[in-house]
């Protein structure tokens, strides 16, 4: 058995989530600095290995045309970065928006803390690849 991990990868944090073992249920894990972006894989996969993940699903910011833009070459490029797991890519377009709508609807002030806004974002990006499943 198995976790899958969730990543939303942004300019200057990477918002992590895990499945449980029976893949159904998507939790909130924590949040990592980008910069440094070694220490930021090191984390990644200290996190991933600790919790015998196998995949990791990476929030692919495409336009709203379904082209990839900066950000989503961006986040193709740190992935490469990333060994030793399988990389499944998936359509994050407008997560962080309903991220911050969640984050307010469970009375969560996220704007000292963005950090959440990103687990929370993370969280999305693997319920929609395990609804799929």
């Amino acid at each position: 058995m198995y976790k899958v991990m969730a990543l939303d990868i942004g300019t200057k944090r990477i918002g992590i989530a895990l499945s449980d073992y029976l893949l159904m249920i998507a939790n909130g894990h924590s949040y990592v600095s980008r910069e440094p972006e070694e220490k930021a894989i090191e984390e990644i996969s200290r996190i991933a290995k600790e919790n015998n993940v196998k995949k990791i699903v990476i929030g692919l910011p495409l336009n709203m045309d379904n082209s990839e833009g900066f950000q989503a070459e961006n986040c193709k490029e740190f992935a490469k970065k990333i060994k030793n797991y399988e990389i499944i890519f998936e359509d994050e377009r407008l997560t962080s928006e309903a991220a911050e709508e969640n984050l307010r609807n469970k009375k969560i002030d996220f704007r000292k803390d963005k950090g959440l806004v990103d687990i929370e974002s993370a969280c999305i990006i693997l319920e929609q690849y395990l609804a799929r499943k």
